[in-house]
């Protein structure tokens, strides 16, 4: 019975693991797709979206299944709980990157960054792609360390974030609305990316050494 129960869970675990890889698929796609003005990549992202959703929803049922039928305790039913919670981060980090996507279709033939803005939204997505592929490895092997890296990668996520806003601002913006509208949107959804990550990793933390976030 015990051997059934860990093979499902490490089911689930890879379930997950697939999720993650396939946002930091979405996420490095939409990019390109933003920063090249590539319509193929732009709705390849988008319809990706659909087998995202369904893995969710695989990740979901098992999980509830294990729960109702196994009746786990401790660190098994908090492990579930978890998964069931970092499933959902997952869907809406490939949302994000959905979001990003349409950003992009909407300006093609042109690109949605301006030039002076490109490298600023180009390393946020970096580093959301960076952070997505950590989190793969860090629901695969319980890595405590790369989780703690988070926070760290999170803080510049903030500050080109701010950079970002701030261009928007100055008195040589010659742009318009949309783009500026385009750049607040972008930054917010790399941001929210990261945001997901970080609360993923925290999530795992808490799994492997019992120590609460503060923010939690």
């Amino acid at each position: 019975m015990r051997e059934a129960f860990d093979e499902s869970l490490q089911s689930v675990r890879h379930d997950l693991v697939q999720m993650a890889e396939m946002v930091r698929q979405a996420v490095g796609d939409a990019t390109i797709a933003l920063l090249e003005a590539n319509l193929k990549l732009a709705e390849r992202v988008i319809s990706a979206d659909a087998e995202l959703d369904l893995l969710r929803e695989r990740v979901e049922e098992q999980s509830y299944e294990l729960i109702n039928l196994q009746s786990p305790v401790a660190t098994d039913l908090r492990t579930l709980i978890a998964a069931l919670k970092m499933a959902g981060e997952l869907e809406r980090m490939g949302d994000l990157a959905v979001h990003v996507a349409k950003v992009a279709r909407m300006r093609i033939p042109e690109t949605a960054v301006p030039d002076q803005l490109e490298p600023t939204i180009g390393r946020m997505a970096s580093l959301a792609e960076v952070m997505v592929g950590k989190v793969a490895q860090i629901i695969a092997d319980n890595d405590v360390a790369s989780a703690r890296e988070l926070d760290e990668i999170d803080e510049t996520m903030d500050k080109l974030r701010r950079k970002s806003f701030r261009e928007l601002f100055k008195s040589d913006w010659q742009h318009g609305i949309e783009a500026a509208v385009d750049v607040a949107l972008l930054g917010r959804y790399y941001e929210r990316i990261a945001d997901h990550a970080v609360s993923i990793s925290q999530r795992i933390i808490f799994l492997v050494t019992g120590e609460q976030h503060p923010t939690e």
